[in-house]
Parts: C-alpha cells; sequence; structure tokens
C-alpha cells in the first residue's frame, strides 16, 4: 500500500487526523478575505460581458501575419470604440464590436478587408442583437436560482436544514469567488461560462453532500453516549473522506488545467478558455468549501441545539474526570514508587537463625545418675 493509501486508510479508521472544525474561525477568515477581494475586483472591474450578452458583431479572419496590436488598431478605427481581438490556433483572428448593426457591420467588414489587404468575402461576419443577449443572461439567471432553491429543498428533506443552509452558504461562495477571479483575470463571460458555472455547482454539492452522508451516518444516536461532541464527529467525518475528495479534486483540475493552459493558451483563446477558467477556479473553491467551510458550518449550527448542548457539557464533564482520575492515579504511583526512609531497616535475605535463649533448659534434669 502506498504512503497515500496508508495515510487515507488511518484517517478513515480515525487513526490520525486533523482539525479542521477547531480551527473553523481560521478557514472563515480566508474565505470572508478571499470573498471581499472578489468583490471588490467585481465592483472595481467588472465583467467583461461577451458580444452574446450585450450585443455587435464578430468578425473572423482567415490565416494573416497582422498582429493581435495591429488588428486591434484596424478594428478600433474601423469601428470609433473599444474592440477585443483573439488569436485562434490555426493563425487565424477573431474581432469583436460591441454595439453595431448591419448597416455597421458591413463598413467595418469593408474597412477591415481593406487594412488586412484581403478579399472582404474571406471575413466571415456574425451579428448578434442585444435582445438575444438579454434573453440569454436572464435564462442563464433562472436557471441558476432554480437550480439554488431545488438544491435547498432536497438537502433539507434528506438530510436537515442545517445542512441546507450550510451548502447554500458554500455554493454562493464558490460562486462568488469564480465571478470575481472572471472580473479581475479580465477573461470574456461567454454562454461558456455559464455552463462551467452550472458545471461546478454540481460538483461542489456532490462534494459536501459526501462528507454530509458520512456526518449523518455517524451522528445516529449521537445523544446516547458521552464520549464525543457533535463537533468532534464532524471533524471525524472531515478526515474519513479526505483523502478522497483530495484525489477527486485532483483528477478532475488536471484535464481542466489541460483545457485552460494548453488548449486555450497554446492552441488559441476562444471558448476554451471561457468553460476552463471557471471549471478550474470553482472545482477548486468547491473542494475547499465542502471540507473548510460547509462542515464548521454545520458544526456551529448543530451545536447550538439543547440536545447537543446538554451532550457536549456531558462529554467535557466526563473527560475532566477522567482527567482527575489519571491525575490521582499518577500521584498514588509516585508516592508507592518513592524513596524509602533513611533509618529503614533493610529486607533480610536468606535464611533467618534464631538465637540461642539464655534460659534455654531451666527446669530440666540434668541428665546426671544418682
Amino acid at each position: 500500500m502506498s504512503k497515500l493509501g496508508d495515510l487515507g486508510a488511518r484517517l478513515h479508521r480515525g487513526e490520525v487526523g486533523y482539525d479542521f472544525v477547531g480551527n473553523r474561525k481560521l478557514w472563515y477568515g480566508v474565505s470572508i478575505l478571499i470573498t471581499v477581494l472578489a468583490v471588490v475586483g467585481l465592483v472595481v472591474r467588472g465583467l467583461n460581458m461577451g458580444i452574446e450578452f450585450q450585443g455587435g458583431a464578430v468578425f473572423t479572419t482567415e490565416k494573416t501575419s497582422v498582429s493581435v496590436a495591429q488588428a486591434e488598431e484596424y478594428a478600433e478605427e474601423a469601428a470609433g470604440h473599444d474592440a477585443i481581438v483573439q488569436e485562434l490556433g490555426n493563425g487565424s483572428l477573431r474581432i469583436q464590436i460591441s454595439s453595431v448593426d448591419t448597416g455597421k457591420s458591413d463598413e467595418i467588414k469593408e474597412e477591415l478587408a481593406k487594412d488586412f489587404k484581403v478579399d472582404s468575402e474571406t471575413i466571415n461576419a456574425e451579428l448578434v442583437g442585444p435582445s438575444w443577449g438579454d434573453q440569454i443572461a436572464n435564462k442563464a439567471w433562472q436557471g441558476l436560482g432554480i437550480f439554488l432553491v431545488l438544491v435547498v429543498i432536497y438537502l433539507a428533506i434528506a438530510f436537515e436544514w442545517r445542512m441546507a443552509v450550510a451548502a447554500f452558504v458554500a455554493l454562493i461562495h464558490d460562486i462568488t469567488i469564480t465571478v470575481g477571479i472572471y472580473a479581475l483575470v479580465g477573461f470574456e463571460v461567454t454562454p461558456g461560462t455559464v455552463i462551467g458555472l452550472l458545471t461546478i455547482l454540481g460538483y461542489s454539492l456532490y462534494d459536501t453532500v459526501v462528507v454530509f452522508d458520512s456526518l449523518k451516518e455517524q451522528t445516529k444516536d449521537i445523544t446516547k453516549q458521552t464520549r464525543w461532541t457533535y463537533r468532534d464527529v464532524a471533524n471525524r467525518s472531515i478526515n474519513s473522506t479526505l483523502v478522497r475528495s483530495v484525489n477527486t479534486t485532483v483528477v478532475a483540475l488536471l484535464p481542466v488545467a489541460g483545457l485552460l493552459f494548453i488548449g486555450g493558451g497554446v492552441l488559441g483563446a476562444g471558448m476554451l478558455n471561457d468553460i476552463s477558467l471557471s471549471l478550474f477556479v470553482g472545482l477548486a473553491a468547491g473542494a475547499y468549501s465542502s471540507i473548510f467551510i460547509a462542515t464548521p458550518l454545520v458544526a456551529d449550527l448543530k451545536e447550538r441545539e439543547p440536545q447537543m448542548k446538554a451532550l457536549r457539557k456531558r462529554v467535557l464533564a466526563k473527560r475532566a474526570q477522567a482527567d482527575q482520575g489519571d491525575s490521582a492515579e499518577e500521584q498514588t504511583d509516585e508516592e508507592s514508587y518513592g524513596d524509602e526512609p533513611e533509618d529503614a531497616t533493610p529486607a533480610v535475605v536468606g535464611p533467618r537463625h534464631q538465637p540461642a535463649s539464655r534460659n534455654r533448659g531451666r527446669g530440666r534434669p540434668s541428665g546426671k545418675r544418682r
């Protein structure tokens, strides 16, 4: 068995473990800090909405020797405002210009053909209306809202409302961080981004439900014992599923990293970047929230119940009593094996000889014959 497998087996049996729940305030602080940075990036920089959401025109050229910077300059001169130029894997260019109608699109196409010194028929133009983009955005928000409502209802029925609340907080945590990273990096938000967001929400929920299922199983009849508190059992549930969560996250991140860094970076930008960045950030955030946010939050909410408070008092009282018993036993052992007094008589070793009595033979006949 490998070292990682041996560690996983020991974590599952409870032989070793890390106090995730005990250090929950640290994890809460880290998550709050990251979330605040994401919100600040979202407010300050905003999202780079794609043509599909704000309307405009997309021009695709054939393979050309014109650089991205030069093509961006040509497009901005032709449109009169900012343009986004991306180099595709086959050497062609993708030029996006927002707020463009049909007549303006034809003019820009002719100007680009002159600047690129190519025939205008070789440049493919696609026009997207702003109303269609609004419909896409509204459908995306509706789908996200319905998904979150169904998730909360299901978890409240399958587990309990505290776990549903914790899972909801973890999902909002993952969405906020992913959207904030998009704002900070400046990647374009496209329908592929929405697909990636919905995908990572499902993955994050799966990882959280695995821990919740273990926690539900281990807390059956927990009030009938006085050895573990709810917080202790929650911590054991995280440790028992820790290696599984890490393994599944790493295995999922490897192909996504290939899409992001090789597919998008080497072969060319496009929808690969849109999907892979949301998947990469969301998978990492989902694994983090299921371990460091969701389960510790459930333990905090659960231990506010009167039954769990009473259980915690009994467990702590029993542990204090056991500690006192151990201390008394150690003190007794020290007294039993302490140094002997200096005037103590040494123990007699070997056969003992009775000393002769002075009165031995008194009153007996001498044995002389008369």
